[in-house]
């Protein structure tokens, strides 16, 4: 009989190995699921200032790869890469179906959520935790899941369908959706319709958005004479600039009037809300107070509806919110395009002059389900830059009886809104990738 001391190194190593092997075994795995598959997701951080759109990139197109899609990685920024996926129709000459989600998240206060936000939690009555779960990456494992349900029932579409996965959407989409729709690559898919992202609904429909607000960065500033504290100046940079703060607070007010008496949703009209003041000389613990300062600004984020005339808009803030009489300059910084390439608003039509519309609501009702009153998005999307193009697009998100939690601490969805919204997308990649009639 052999003593311990006699067992070689070899054999040592060999049941280390059986034991780790036995151990791993009686341990519980992941399995693989349309949840699994959506919480593998979340997990890679994607949000700014250092998304990691590698990992992103390279779980989707693995994804991709297990439905035998075809997949290409663009770059029209260093670093910043679009995957874009194609299932090819059986009439590739048809105009194709184009479904858009973005990769990039806000960034996420740890210390403020329940759970962590790249942890993708989750909770005994389904509910999921992470960031991004409603913005948006969601839609992006319903449209891969849609197509595996699709597939496996042998469903072939009659127009080709992409999904473009694109960058920097939280930060305007410059470097992703802006470039990606002035390139050849995305001329060559001759997209006919295409569904971007919506919101979450807190009632039992879906939410549907025919357009988005136009975002403009104002920034209003204010000079006056500088002086001692105790002495009054008539149009110091301070007085200045809280007369141009009370007359935009006015015009606020007389937008949101309207949605407070129930005549229009926030989105439809011009909101203006004040993001920052700078003003006054820094000191050791603080500001000094006894010193008036010379210059004054404040910051806005305005946002304008499709409707709006930008150039009214321009000649109220020169003329009322910043006139130079008063010693005042402004800056605005266009958020992206204000309308299309024909000069018309950014609105994708939801009549029956919009044949694609038909098709999307019939989708939706064909699986028991019912939508809302179609709405401008308050917030904006890169469905601003499709719209440019002359292609409807509509927003949509599958889910209801949700709270609106996109950008907000503990951002989370159920798992049975997430499941419910695959057969949603099923519906509606089968009508949209099948129907004929509208030929361009």
């Amino acid at each position: 009989m052999a003593t311990p001391q006699s067992y070689s190194h070899s054999s040592i190593l060999f049941f280390c190995l059986l034991f780790t092997l036995l151990l791993s075994a009686t341990e519980p795995q992941e399995e693989d699921s349309p949840i699994t598959r959506f919480q593998r997701y979340l997990r890679i951080n994607t949000a700014h200032p250092t998304p990691d759109y590698d990992s992103a990139v390279s779980f989707l197109k693995a994804q991709a790869h297990s439905l035998g899609l075809q997949a290409q990685t663009l770059y029209f920024a260093p670093n910043k890469p679009l995957l874009l996926l194609t299932w090819p129709g059986s009439d590739p000459s048809l105009p194709s179906i184009l479904l858009n989600s973005h990769l990039d998240s806000v960034p996420a206060e740890p210390a403020k959520w329940l759970h962590p936000p790249f942890s993708a939690h989750r909770a005994h009555d389904g509910a999921i935790f992470g960031r991004g779960t409603q913005d948006d990456k969601s839609i992006a494992i319903q449209y891969l899941e849609a197509i595996r349900n699709l597939q496996a029932r042998s469903f072939s579409p009659l127009r080709s369908l992409h999904i473009s996965l694109v960058p920097d959407e939280e930060i305007g989409g410059f470097d992703g959706a802006a470039k990606f729709v002035d390139s050849p690559q995305f001329a060559a898919l001759n997209v006919g319709f295409a569904l971007d992202e919506g919101q979450a609904s807190p009632r039992d429909e879906f939410r549907v958005f025919y357009a988005d607000r136009i975002p403009w960065n104002l920034k209003i500033k204010a000079w006056g004479p500088p002086g001692h504290g105790s002495r009054m100046y008539d149009g110091s940079a301070m007085e200045n600039l809280m007369q141009s703060v009370e007359v935009v607070s006015r015009f606020r007010e007389s937008q949101f009037n309207v949605v407070k008496a129930g005549k229009a949703f926030n989105a439809e009209v011009v909101s203006v809300n004040p993001v920052y003041l700078k003003a006054g000389l820094v000191s050791q613990d603080g500001f000094a107070m006894n010193v008036q300062p010379s210059e004054a600004e404040a910051g806005f984020d305005l946002r304008l509806t499709p409707t709006t005339d930008p150039e009214e808009m321009r000649r109220r803030i020169a003329e009322e919110w910043a006139p130079a009489v008063r010693n005042m300059s402004y800056e605005i910084i266009e958020k992206g395009p204000l309308r299309d390439y024909m000069g018309r608003p950014l609105m994708t039509a939801t009549n029956d002059s919009n044949p694609w519309w038909s098709v999307f609501k019939q989708a939706i009702t064909s699986v028991g389900e019912k939508l809302s009153r179609p709405e401008i998005l308050a917030s904006t999307t890169d469905a601003r830059y499709l719209r440019q193009k002359g292609i409807p697009v509509l927003g949509f998100s599958p889910m209801k009886n949700t709270p609106i939690l996109l950008h907000d601490h503990n951002e989370h969805l159920k798992d049975a809104v997430f499941m419910k919204g695959i057969q949603v997308y099923e519906s509606l990649i089968s009508s949209l990738s099948t129907f004929t009639e509208a030929s361009h």
